[in-house]
């Protein structure tokens, strides 16, 4: 069995209509606002649906108070 780590390099716009992942652009509209890490949160479920893999294999490492973020999946 492969693992194989993947890193992103995000740009996150909280306080969206709708919370969607622009794979091309790089971008993650979220409805969450950025305050008390609900934004975060809501990041990483939404890349962990996108990508089929488990919220706990998606780690924000970059970026926690940004809106630039870095993002590994494992």
């Amino acid at each position: 069995m492969t693992f194989i780590k993947m890193k992103l390099s995000i740009k996150v716009k909280p306080n969206s209509r709708e919370s969607k992942f622009d794979e091309k652009s790089s971008l993650a509209y979220l409805k969450s606002p950025p305050q008390d890490n609900k934004a975060n949160i809501e990041l990483i479920k939404l890349l962990a649906k996108h990508f089929k893999v488990s919220s706990s294999q998606v780690k924000i490492i970059k970026g926690l108070t940004s809106r630039e973020k870095v993002v590994e999946i494992n």
